[in-house]
């Protein structure tokens, strides 16, 4: 298990994560840190712990609506997907009635071949 030694509102703290999750754990310190400057910035030396409150929140926050549009998303996706497989389903069946139409006509112009040959004679021949 590695450390990370990080600063937020102007405290260090050692944090632990998995090896190589380093970089990412000091990214994530950062964005917490700059989310507290910039509500200091906004509200004022409010105290550390309600800055501190104020940017879990809006972490928080932004968290849920992102699950909000995941959840939304993946029932769009699961909507494609039936619609996806209900026009599989109609292309296969048209595919099937276009041979089958092209295959009836065929057996009728054979049909019509073999009726014209017999009414020809032996002499000519078609198709």
């Amino acid at each position: 298990m590695a450390t990370v030694n990080a600063t937020i509102a102007g405290r260090q703290f050692r944090l632990a994560c998995e090896d190589g999750q380093e970089d990412h754990l000091q990214a994530l310190a950062k964005d917490i840190d700059q989310r507290i400057v910039d509500l200091r910035a906004k509200f004022g030396e409010i105290g550390d712990t309600r800055l501190t409150v104020m940017a879990a929140l809006t972490v928080a926050d932004e968290l849920s609506e992102a699950l909000r549009k995941i959840r939304l998303l993946e029932e769009e996706i699961a909507a494609l997907q039936d619609a996806r497989v209900v026009a599989s389903d109609r292309a296969r069946a048209a595919s099937d009635a276009v041979v089958g139409a092209f295959n009836s006509a065929a057996e009728r112009l054979e049909g019509i071949t073999k009726k014209l040959n017999q009414s020809l004679g032996s002499g000519v021949a078609i198709g």
